[in-house]
């Protein structure tokens, strides 16, 4: 069974998280090419390191590749007045936020050692968030044609999105990850074209929305941290420096 270390880096600022999610990557990929070296040889391989970080981020916006800059909403200006910084990032999808109240999931695995199928990988992302939402007791699912996870529309309201997805490999390395709105102040999305999605029947919520209440961020890591365990089927390797 595969070992993980699990870090929370707390609040961030994105730049330095993405700079330290880059390093991590960078030494996954470099052991995997000593290792290559030594294949045919009689020196012991090397074992890989997988690393799950969850943190948050002051107020940022991030644009994916495949993404619009028509869908930020905001000059410079409009940025200084939110407080609010821009980033345009190598994950794939479109733009999201990042803020306070979030839970941001950073896995960097060598998917070597798992499976090599990226659309199951997302799909495993996406499990880990519905069974979370399934202990507070809301039905959430997967929307076709979009990635991340959705609550069904219902009394009134539409479909909402709840977590958002985007990542990036090399060589079967992971970076980037999800963004679980928890307790996440709303109205930062309506800066945004929230994914590129500009669709009536489509909007955003948070758990707190839902439940009317804030919710506990330390058990809902904790919860997340399980469930994590269990669909990718590893053990956790704590207390580990960078």
């Amino acid at each position: 069974m595969q070992k993980v270390i699990f870090q929370d880096w707390g609040n961030i600022d994105y730049a330095k998280a993405w700079e330290q999610q880059q390093a991590l990557m960078d030494k996954a990929v470099a052991l995997k090419r000593a290792n290559r070296k030594l294949e045919g040889t009689n020196q012991a391989l090397q074992i890989p390191k997988h690393h799950l970080i969850f943190c948050s981020h002051p107020h940022v916006y991030t644009l994916g590749r495949s993404g619009s800059f028509d869908n930020l909403l905001l000059d410079e200006k409009g940025l200084e007045e939110k407080e609010a910084t821009f980033y345009k990032i190598n994950r794939g999808g479109d733009i999201t936020y990042h803020g306070p109240g979030q839970v941001v999931g950073y896995p960097v695995f060598d998917m070597d050692c798992f499976f090599n199928d990226v659309h199951k990988y997302v799909r495993n992302l996406e499990e880990i968030i519905i069974r979370t939402l399934a202990e507070y007791g809301i039905e959430s699912k997967r929307e076709d044609g979009f990635t991340g996870v959705w609550l069904p529309s219902e009394k009134g309201q539409p479909k909402r999105k709840i977590c958002a997805i985007g990542v990036h490999l090399s060589r079967w390395v992971t970076m980037h990850g999800f963004a679980f709105n928890v307790n996440s102040d709303l109205s930062y999305f309506k800066n945004i074209v929230p994914c590129g999605i500009n669709e009536p029947d489509k909007d955003v919520t948070s758990l707190q929305n839902e439940l009317g209440r804030e919710i506990d961020i330390i058990e809902i890591k904790e919860k997340l941290k399980s469930h994590f365990a269990q669909v990718f089927d590893f053990e956790y390797e704590e207390n580990r420096l960078l």
